[in-house]
């Protein structure tokens, strides 16, 4: 794997990394693994903002459209499916693009680091923290792993229940998942030139905003009634994604369309202020503000000029 290098093009969600990231992929003549917890369901396309069939023409994608919903899915298994798909293509003479914004994923490819797995869980602690998410809410469950380790909770949401327990487990053995947001100075699995997508905090809201009333009129409700009458609940990891959950909210009479988009367009630009925080950590990374260019074709030229004056 240590001769195994990978272009790694990530950034907040709406940014515009899928046409950057084709453009790259099609300039250097290469294929795109997907890092994006979303994207990788079968049945979830609008919501995910997966890209269509015509840009997966463009450019050969790996790691998207590939999983039921309904099944269990993991940080590890992502990583070994990840780690096949890049030694394959490396075998075939090419660096891959890694491209996505799910930090976590992004982490498991670069870094040896333990993400909390199941190997000597406490299961009967474990079941006692269910339970109290059961009876007293996820909030206050996240109330739990605020106290003991911030950090983590700065960058965990409270509905990932599966998430924040593991999170309180690890705190409580004394080894808090926050002491894996150094990365800085951890090995590196693999050799990794990190490419990161900006742009000005308005523009970027202003473009999650219009994408969102975009999925809505390309049927995102229709999409989440769909995956309601495949047997899909609130209970499973892939419907807890920004925009699925809260029209499942909506479809179960919290509150109405009107406000489920409201809350789709906030938690989604809280997101991108997450992931902006999270990939802020990696000081290697060379930022490209999109907004500064005219197209995505320049910014495009730019960013491939700057990679083959560094190979």
């Amino acid at each position: 794997m240590s001769n195994e290098k990978i272009i790694v093009i990530a950034g907040p969600t709406a940014v515009g990394k899928t046409d950057v990231a084709i453009g790259v992929a099609r300039a250097l003549g290469t294929e795109i693994v997907s890092c994006d917890s979303m994207q990788l369901y079968k049945y979830m396309d609008i919501g995910s903002a997966k890209p269509t069939a015509e840009e997966r023409a463009l450019a050969k994608h790996h790691l998207v459209d590939i999983i039921d919903p309904r099944e269990p899915f993991s940080v590890a298994v992502y990583r070994d499916m990840a780690d096949k798909c890049i030694s394959e293509i490396t075998a075939r003479g090419m660096t891959p693009i890694v491209s996505g914004g799910t930090g976590l994923y992004l982490d498991s490819l670069l870094f040896d680091l333990d993400f909390g797995g199941d190997e000597g869980a406490d299961d009967e602690r474990r079941e006692a923290l269910y339970a109290f998410a059961e009876e007293q809410g996820n909030e206050a469950l996240f109330d739990k792993l605020r106290s003991l380790d911030p950090a983590a909770a700065e960058r965990i949401h409270p509905n990932n229940v599966k998430r924040v327990i593991r999170a309180i487990e690890a705190a409580e053995k004394g080894e808090p998942l926050s002491s894996f947001e150094g990365v800085s100075g951890r090995e590196m699995r693999r050799e990794a030139v990190l490419i990161g997508l900006k742009r000005d905090r308005q523009q970027l809201y202003d473009r999650i905003d219009r994408r969102v009333d975009i999925m809505m009129e390309n049927g995102l409700a229709d999409e989440v009634k769909g995956l309601l009458d495949m047997g899909m609940t609130s209970s499973d990891i892939s419907m807890k994604g920004i925009g699925y959950k809260e029209l499942l909210d909506c479809f179960s009479g919290l509150y109405d369309e009107e406000e489920a988009v409201r809350l789709i367009k906030r938690n989604s630009r809280r997101y991108a202020k997450r992931q902006m925080t999270w990939f802020n950590r990696y000081k290697t990374m060379e930022w490209f503000d999109i907004g500064e260019y005219n197209d995505t074709d320049e910014v495009t030229e730019v960013i491939v000029k700057w990679l083959k004056e560094r190979s």
